[in-house]
């Protein structure tokens, strides 16, 4: 029997399993097993570098695949105009879309102690509950369900029900209402406004404040494709002493998108030396559109500027992402949901107001 293994999807993810590791006993490293999942986010060669890291007994390349590779499954959300019959479809529709992912699943999940994923509501979640299969589920993002609730976003209307129904089984939830989830660890419970009773709390920064930094340098190892050239990329160049930093997201169409970050940069970014770090999911060409920015490589997490020595910005400026553990800038700056009112109807990104 393994002992631990990691299911991610994002950088993000692969981060905060490697806290997890570096936070055990000497002795225990190296044991765990780390899934990358193919499904939204193209790592390079982060599967060559965590190997060679010796952080991980071994990594696996997971090609998880989206319920829309499967024609099948979607007469399962055609409306019957029925509360009782849409559910039996969604019961159908559950246990089909695990059992589909059967083929592609790179490792037998039953033989390891421990398994954690993150973002449950990814297909992985309803391959497991389908294998009946017990995992720790952890949150995408930092404090993200204190901004979407995913889980009751999704299920509006009749919610209790509905997490009687996934508790049995019959139906999946993510985020801490499936069967099959022992618990969902979350950075900080009292900020999250709907209760969930399998929350169980672990604190991001008080696991990187335990980091040596040894295990700093085996994080910018695992990371970083190229440390001088970004190094290089912020600590030069003109007005570098006045330095932003401009976190992207893969926001509205890509002309909305281009507006944003246009947007951002005419408020923030007079007489500074604009730095741009894209989301890894972020498919616009900012080096085009924004030739007199400084462009990061988006594949790595930008907690990973923490630790670099004598970097420091002014500001850095975000939409969603939050930037809480920013340990490198003077300021930061969240923009949210008022700000995006601006680009879209409110209704898509406020989602926690329409939950009932």
């Amino acid at each position: 029997m393994n002992e631990r293994i990691y299911v991610c999807h994002t950088f993000y993810h692969v981060y905060i399993a490697c806290l997890k590791e570096l936070n055990l006993p000497g002795a225990k490293r190296g044991e765990a097993c780390l899934v990358l999942s193919t499904m939204s986010n193209d790592f390079g060669d982060l599967k060559a570098r965590a190997e060679r890291s010796g952080l991980f007994r071994q990594v696996f390349i997971f090609e998880e695949k989206e319920e829309d590779f499967f024609p099948v499954l979607r007469k399962y959300h055609r409306n019957r105009g029925n509360l009782i019959l849409n559910m039996f479809s969604r019961m159908k529709f559950c246990k089909l879309l695990g059992k589909l992912q059967e083929p592609y699943v790179p490792v037998d999940f039953r033989q390891y102690k421990d398994i954690y994923v993150f973002c449950d509501s990814d297909p992985i979640g309803y391959y497991l509950s389908w294998k009946k299969i017990y995992y720790h589920a952890l949150e995408d993002g930092l404090d993200c369900i204190r901004y979407y609730d995913t889980a009751r976003y999704d299920n509006r209307g009749h919610f209790g029900l509905k997490a009687f129904l996934a508790s049995r089984n019959l139906i999946f939830i993510q985020n801490g209402w499936g069967k099959y989830c022992l618990d969902m660890e979350v950075n900080d419970i009292s900020v999250l406004e709907y209760p969930c009773p399998k929350y169980v709390e672990c604190s991001r920064e008080k696991l990187v404040e335990n980091l040596t930094e040894a295990d700093k340098d085996c994080l910018l190892g695992i990371f970083l494709e190229n440390k001088e050239r970004l190094v290089t990329q912020l600590s030069s160049g003109e007005n570098h002493e006045n330095k932003i930093l401009i976190l992207t997201e893969p926001l509205c169409d890509l002309e909305t998108r281009k507006r944003i970050f246009r947007d951002i940069i005419d408020i923030y970014g007079k007489d500074a030396q604009v730095i741009m770090k894209p989301h890894p999911r972020d498919i616009l060409d900012y080096e085009s559109e924004f030739p007199d920015c400084v462009v990061l490589s988006g594949r790595f997490p930008m907690e990973m500027m923490n630790f670099l020595p004598d970097i420091r910005v002014k500001k850095v400026i975000s939409v969603f992402t939050v930037p809480s553990s920013i340990r490198f800038a003077e300021e930061t700056v969240f923009l949210g949901e008022d700000f995006m009112d601006k680009y879209e109807a409110p209704e898509i990104h406020r989602q926690n107001e329409q939950i009932k």
